[in-house]
């Protein structure tokens, strides 16, 4: 229980009893993964229709309905991730 199994990103599905019993309110994704606590993964969730995060363990994901560990590619597209520093477009004056 100890690695994560979820990344930034990912789209998850929370166990019914968490949120209300509408499927649409129950799927959020993962804005971040946060340390242990005595051997459980935590991370922070955010629903689309909430402007602010929750925190959860990983026993309260649904794994049979969640994705995991979603493709490199669509985590960098999703989250817009790009360098902010580009070396390219540094310019040293002499």
């Amino acid at each position: 229980m100890g690695r994560p199994n979820y990344k930034i990103g990912d789209m998850i599905v929370l166990k019914s009893g968490l949120t209300r019993t509408a499927e649409a309110e129950k799927r959020c994704r993962i804005a971040g993964v946060l340390p242990n606590d005595h051997g459980h993964v935590q991370y922070r969730v955010q629903f689309d229709a909430e402007n602010f995060e929750r925190r959860i363990t990983e026993a309260d994901i649904d794994t049979g309905k969640s994705l995991s560990r979603a493709a490199p590619e669509v985590v960098a597209k999703a989250g817009g991730a790009e360098p902010w520093l580009k070396l390219s477009s540094i310019r040293i004056g002499k």
